[in-house]
C-alpha cells in the first residue's frame, strides 16, 4: 500500500467526470493552488489532483475558491509506445476531502468520507 499525503488548497478548477474505456472506468480531475505557511504568494503552487471510481462525487459539495484539506496516494506508471522513448505518469489520487479547518471532527457536514481507501476507519485500526 502507499503512504498517503495531505495538502491544503483553494480550489482553482473543477473538471467534469470522464469515462474512459469499455469497461466504465471514470476519472475526474481538480486543480488546488496551495496555501498555508510555507507557501510564498508571489509564487503559487497549483497541483492536479484526481478522483477515481466511485470517488468521483468527493468535490460536488465544493465551489471554486473553496479552502480543502485533501488527503490522496501518489502513484505512477511506466508506458512506451510504438517505440518511443519510455515515460512515467504521475498522478495524485485524492481519496479525502474535506472542508480546511474542520479539523479531526469526523461529524462534521463537510466531511466527505471517513475512511481510507482500505475501508477502515480510524476507529477500527488494531493499534
Amino acid at each position: 500500500m502507499s503512504k498517503s499525503f495531505e495538502i491544503e488548497g483553494q480550489i482553482h478548477s473543477i473538471g467534469d467526470t470522464k469515462e474512459y474505456g469499455n469497461n466504465g472506468f471514470t476519472k475526474r480531475e481538480f486543480v488546488l493552488k496551495l496555501t498555508g505557511p510555507d507557501e510564498n504568494p508571489r509564487f503559487p503552487n497549483h497541483v492536479a489532483l484526481e478522483l477515481i471510481k466511485d470517488k468521483c462525487s468527493l468535490i460536488d459539495a465544493y465551489n471554486i475558491g473553496d479552502e480543502l484539506k485533501v488527503t490522496f496516494n501518489l502513484s505512477g506508471r511506466l508506458w512506451q509506445g510504438n517505440d518511443g522513448p519510455e515515460k512515467c505518469f504521475t498522478s495524485l489520487q485524492a481519496w479525502r476531502i474535506e472542508a480546511a479547518g474542520a479539523g479531526d471532527d469526523m461529524s462534521g457536514s463537510h466531511m466527505q468520507s471517513e475512511y481510507d481507501e482500505s475501508g477502515f476507519s480510524g476507529d477500527d485500526i488494531p493499534f
